[in-house]
């Protein structure tokens, strides 16, 4: 140990260094302590004026991680400051710098895990928040400190020397071995996150996966669960579900309608040049739908084909129901008005031989054809 001297002339040594030094080591570390209280005191309060019911989620996140400021660590960051105006050894200084990166180290992730828990508090209280959002909310929070913590401990003892390969290797080993093990309940799992950060759907959202319709009623950490049309409970993967084309219709904004109206074959030309202009007139008079086109389309088998499309205005798949019967009824009565006759599947067969083909009209007109009984 070093103890104190006096100099031939007359300074006074402690550890090898003046008292000029160290009154300059104590100045700069009470100096840096004041300033970054004050900056810190400075920052709260002028997070604090600009709170706000529409203030930003990153103010909040900045002022929930500055309250986090211990003065511990403020202490020892400025107690480091100080020293790098001292003679020191190679050892002390060795010693000072470790301990200076390892409360660097252990402020920087008590700033992360409080945003952490801040973001998923804010996440909890959100105006979407429900049981499921919540509980992957946790796990995710969970995840990310659990990692956060053990990244930063790995940190602080390779910091003061301590050889963490062994360590980090077993640990590589160990987590490759559970991953293995439950690859399926990891992968439900990360996708249960997915859904929760991307969203693709929500709870009451109505949703086609395949050949499954119905709304959703339950997102959980491993399956998310749809009632279908039918009454039942249909359950998916939240891995496989995410892996299908999902048809989400609670996030449509219009509804695109396209239908056939198909007329006989002998309609008047002029009627069928009216037919469009009928159908416009009658669309464009129902509240929320708007008229996109209406054209002869095609001949057909059986039928002259007119094809029709419009947009109505709702996502509410029983308004746009409603909506089409009173289009459809009203072109009902209007083509009723005009004499426009619907056409219906049918089939003409001629007959090459005359005499067959008049017993079977005659047939038709009540007497049997040659050679049937009637029972």
């Amino acid at each position: 140990m070093t103890l104190p001297y006096l100099t031939q002339a007359g300074h006074f040594y402690f550890l090898r260094n003046s008292l000029e030094d160290w009154a300059l080591a104590v100045g700069a570390g009470v100096a840096a302590t004041a300033v970054m209280l004050l900056v810190r005191g400075f920052v709260l309060r002028r997070l604090a004026a600009r709170a706000s019911p529409t203030s930003k989620l990153l103010d909040d996140f900045a002022g929930a991680m500055l309250q986090r400021t211990y003065l511990v660590f403020i202490l020892t960051l400025a107690f480091y400051l100080g020293s790098t105006f001292l003679d020191l050894t190679a050892k002390q200084e060795k010693f000072v710098t470790r301990i200076g990166i390892a409360a660097l180290l252990v402020q920087v992730a008590i700033w992360a895990d409080t945003g952490l828990r801040a973001w998923r508090d804010q996440y909890r209280s959100g105006p979407s928040a429900d049981g499921e959002r919540r509980a992957s909310s946790n796990v995710l929070c969970f995840i990310s400190r659990l990692v956060l913590w053990a990244i930063v401990t790995l940190m602080v003892l390779d910091n003061f020397g301590i050889n963490i390969t062994t360590l980090v290797a077993s640990l590589g080993i160990g987590g490759v071995a559970v991953a293995l093990a439950t690859q399926n309940i990891l992968g439900d799992l990360f996708a249960s996150l997915s859904i929760m950060l991307d969203k693709p759907f929500e709870v009451g959202d109505f949703i086609i996966v395949g050949d499954v319709l119905g709304s959703v009623e339950h997102i959980g950490l491993k399956t998310t669960r749809v009632r279908g049309l039918g009454g039942e409970q249909v359950v998916f993967s939240n891995g496989e579900l995410l892996k299908s084309r999902i048809h989400n219709h609670k996030r449509m904004q219009t509804r695109r309608v396209a239908f056939m109206l198909r007329v006989t074959y002998g309609t008047s030309e002029e009627l069928l040049c009216r037919i469009p202009q009928l159908i416009r007139e009658v669309i464009i008079a129902k509240p929320n739908v708007d008229f996109e086109r209406a054209h002869f389309m095609m001949w057909g088998e059986w039928s002259l084909n007119f094809e029709v499309v419009y947009h109505y205005r709702s996502p509410d798949y029983f308004r746009h129901m409603d909506a089409q019967q009173d289009i459809f009824l009203e072109i009902y009565r209007r083509f009723q008005q005009e004499g426009i006759a619907f056409a219906h599947p049918m089939s003409i067969v001629r007959l090459a031989d005359p005499e067959l083909a008049g017993a079977l009209q005659g047939g038709r007109n009540g007497a049997p054809p040659p050679g049937a009984s009637v029972h």
